[in-house]
């Protein structure tokens, strides 16, 4: 087995921010994993893909397929351009995708952006389709960073990514446990489009002058979903139908709202740390609400004493989850396992990922 892989790994979020590029070496050596992010860029999506990226899940199943298939071209047109631009020569490209439905409860989720058409475009092996397998084998087919969590970043007890969605992953006992906690990004940055006229609150300074809706935030953390215990995950048609209806109820200041929802995430990230968080133990904070000051604060205040670390290095805070696919793409090329059962609920652990080895010429 070939110990040192070079792989472009993908990743688009539901927070619709873009789409995320990483070229990393992934190096296996006396039974430890290590890796080096060597280029990353993230490819901003215009407001045209944004609305076509809202509005599929409403569309017909003719105009879903195309989509899919569209959304792999762009894929494939924007990697070939960052491989040629920065000279690479990877191993293959690891796809997560975009994941348009996600409801495990009836065995059901999908990513679009064709990883057949990003192996055509691109002419390199693509893996991607990871979640479907565990799905299929019982589970929740999420989160799937937190193999990465345990083998790249074993340094902190946990790991926090603020997204689309809120998901954590830590060592309990032998196992490593990893869930979804509460929406994020989807949220916040949907109230500072439509109440703001901005794609997001920068450093969450608006929501920093709101005040917390003490009816709001009981109606919040009262929803059943927080009340189940793990494995679990969230989809974006989860938020739309529970939490924004809930949101739009109040005629309050957008200002409340963000102010309101980020007290919400705070509060809900402190109630998913076990009970015995002390000073000594580290949450890395990654994803793009890492960049959210007023969001970070919060959580540092209601998770005390644990500690809250965002890291100084902006590649791993803007990239860990597209470093993370890449690497998931190694195991499944390597044939090993890349989802745990004990995160996903899944019946084993187990492989997930489809090849398609198209060879550039």
């Amino acid at each position: 087995m070939k110990e040192i892989y070079h792989v472009v790994g993908l990743m688009s979020g539901t927070s619709l921010d873009g789409l995320d590029i990483a070229f990393c070496r992934f190096e296996y050596e006396n039974q430890h994993w290590t890796f080096k992010l060597l280029a990353a860029e993230t490819v901003s999506y215009s407001l045209d893909w944004k609305k076509r990226l809202a509005r599929v899940e409403r569309e017909t199943a003719l105009q879903y397929a195309r989509f899919d298939v569209d959304l792999g071209r762009y894929f494939g047109e924007k990697v070939s351009d960052f491989i040629d631009r920065n000279e690479l020569i990877p191993d293959f490209v690891s796809s997560h995708g975009h994941t348009i439905f996600h409801q495990p409860d009836i065995q059901l989720t999908t990513q679009v952006g064709s990883g057949a058409m990003i192996a055509a475009i691109c002419q390199y092996p693509v893996v991607c389709d990871f979640r479907t397998l565990d799905v299929a084998l019982g589970g929740q087919g999420a989160p799937l960073v937190p193999i990465g969590d345990r083998l790249l970043f074993h340094d902190y007890k946990y790991c926090l990514n603020l997204g689309g969605i809120a998901n954590i992953s830590f060592e309990h006992g032998i196992r490593r446990v990893a869930f979804d906690i509460c929406p994020v990004n989807i949220v916040l940055n949907k109230l500072a489009r439509v109440g703001l006229g901005k794609e997001f609150d920068e450093s969450g300074m608006a929501a920093r002058n709101g005040n917390v809706n003490k009816d709001l935030m009981k109606k919040l953390n009262d929803l059943d979903f927080y009340q189940k215990p793990y494995p679990k995950s969230i989809g974006k048609e989860w938020v739309l139908e529970y939490v924004m209806p809930i949101i739009d109820s109040y005629e309050i200041p957008v200002e409340d709202k963000l102010c309101t929802f980020i007290h919400h995430i705070a509060l809900q990230i402190a109630l998913s740390l076990p009970n015995s968080g002390d000073k000594d133990e580290t949450i890395l904070i990654t994803g793009g609400g890492g960049l959210n000051i007023f969001l970070t604060e919060m959580i540092a205040s209601y998770c005390s004493p644990v500690r809250v670390e965002v890291p100084a290095d902006r590649s791993i805070l803007d990239f860990k989850e597209a470093i993370i696919f890449a690497f998931l793409g190694v195991l499944r090329w390597r044939k090993e396992n890349n989802c745990l059962r004990s995160v996903t609920g899944a019946n084993t652990d187990n492989c997930g990922g489809a090849i398609y080895y198209q060879i550039k010429n």
